[in-house]
């Protein structure tokens, strides 16, 4: 193993700065054409060689500060390239950045830059643009560069969101959310929405590695410590929206095997999440003859259950149940969302509820197809059939509220689904009669209504009706995003 040489500051008047990769290595870097040395070359005489060869001599008395006013004065000149100097430096530098995104975008290894992207962008640019082109397109991609260069763009969004967070005109709303990598080690995610030049943007915050449990504290810990290190302020915090079962945060934290476990990390999620159960069961639902045979086969004890008429009906059941929240569940994600349409497409939901019993009760089970299948193929069914599904259907209804529960409206604030159909003779209405009344004779603001989401109008009306527009926002954004 070869001796690792030491960075002296005394390299600067050379011509040289110290480049630090993530292991620890240092590694000299012209300060003229930026190219990046091994560690061995850490010694004068090979940066005396470079200047000689690439710069055309150095005057090492005078120090960097000449070679740098040399530079500048060739560029203002535009003899450049007659001293040796590239041209293309800043060009480089840009490429070696966009190729890292591209290469963090596309969730790659970072090797993959020096071992396939740029030999293939050498290969290509000979073959099309010849040798003269190939000689330029010495862009960086190397593991640590590409490392490095993530870093540094994952480090600048992150002010820009910061900043944009410690300038919205409203408080912010974050949702929180715990999930397992590829390790099965658990990472707290957290999305931020806040307001920005009158328009409403939601960013991914930060991810931090849950190092012991998943409980309120720890993760209250963790919004708190990310917060105090940017110099943001809890207060700016609007509201806060949590996903997840009550147990994972602490509020039924009395489980029998986690009080007797020996070690400090569990892991919860070995079984699949029950919102994702419905994808699941459809698939073995569909693939039940196929599965009983594969078991039987295997001399497996749950062949058995495949042959029974009443687990199959209770699959399908279950199948369909979690299939249609799962539609439900994806039809409250994404961008744009508030507590208003969140709060129609739940209601929406348990009024259906509500019907498919009445259904069920009937004996009608248009609303199960898995369940109806079943049905079909096997006639006798059990007497308690029906009620049964009837029972399992109404504790659904009951505890449908415990799962998702993000309020509703009051009447006084329906200003703010439609501020143009507003009572102005309600005295509900309050101290926001006069804007509503001056927003109502303004034309060119009904048109904006018309052809904008609810929040993203109102953002756009922070600076014509600052108390109107902040108090609009902060109800909107008062659950889920």
């Amino acid at each position: 193993m070869s001796k690792k040489r030491k960075w002296n500051d005394e390299c600067v008047k050379f011509g040289f700065t110290c480049a630090t990769e993530k292991g620890g290595t240092q590694r000299p870097q012209c300060i003229l054409c930026t190219t990046l040395f091994s560690n061995a070359n850490l010694k004068p005489s090979k940066f005396d060689e470079h200047f000689k060869n690439k710069h055309g001599g150095r005057d090492a008395g005078n120090g960097v500060v000449t070679l740098r006013a040399k530079k500048a004065r060739f560029d203002q000149v535009g003899t450049l390239p007659t001293y040796g100097f590239s041209p293309t430096e800043k060009p480089l530098l840009r490429a070696s950045y966009e190729a890292a995104y591209q290469i963090a975008k596309s969730k790659k290894p970072h090797t993959v830059g020096e071992e396939l992207i740029k030999p293939c962008a050498l290969e290509t640019a000979k073959i099309v643009l010849g040798k003269e082109a190939e000689k330029k397109l010495q862009v960086f991609v190397s593991n640590d560069v590409i490392h490095n260069r993530i870093i540094d763009m994952s480090g600048d969004i992150l002010e820009q969101v910061v900043a944009d967070i410690k300038d919205s005109p409203v408080k912010i709303s974050l949702q929180v959310d715990e999930s397992t990598d590829v390790s099965n080690c658990c990472q707290l995610l957290v999305v931020v929405r806040y307001v920005k030049e009158k328009k409403v943007e939601e960013s991914f915050l930060f991810c931090q590695s849950l190092k012991t449990i998943a409980q309120a504290k720890d993760v209250f810990n963790n919004i708190q410590g990310f917060f105090s290190k940017n110099e943001l302020h809890l207060d700016r915090i609007g509201s806060l929206c949590f996903e997840g079962a009550p147990a994972m945060l602490g509020n039924r934290s009395g489980h029998f095997v986690r009080k007797r476990a020996r070690h400090t990390v569990l892991l919860y999620h070995t079984e699949v999440r029950w919102l994702s159960r419905g994808r699941v069961l459809s698939p073995v639902f569909e693939l039940r003859g196929e599965i009983h045979q594969f078991l039987r086969e295997r001399v497996q004890d749950l062949a058995i259950y495949f042959n029974e008429p009443s687990f199959v009906q209770m699959l399908a059941y279950l199948a369909d149940v979690f299939s249609a929240l799962n539609e439900l569940n994806l039809s409250l994600q994404g961008r744009g969302l508030n507590i208003v349409t969140a709060s129609e497409k739940l209601a929406a939901f348990k009024e259906k509820l509500v019907l498919w019993i009445k259904r069920v009760k009937m004996g009608n089970l248009v609303n199960f197809p898995c369940l109806e299948e079943t049905v079909m193929e096997n006639s006798n069914l059990p007497p308690d059939f029906f009620a049964k599904i009837v029972e399992y259907m109404q504790m659904l209804c009951t505890s449908f509220d415990g799962y998702f529960s993000c309020g509703e409206f009051q009447a006084c604030n329906n200003w703010i689904l439609n501020p143009f159909m507003q009572n102005l003779e309600d005295d509900d209405a309050g101290n926001i009669k006069e804007d509503l009344i001056d927003m109502r004779h303004n034309r060119g603001v009904q048109m904006e209504f018309t052809n904008s989401q609810l929040d993203y109008f109102w953002a756009s009306q922070l600076e014509a009706y600052p108390a109107l527009a902040t108090k609009a926002l902060e109800m909107l954004d008062s659950a889920i995003l």
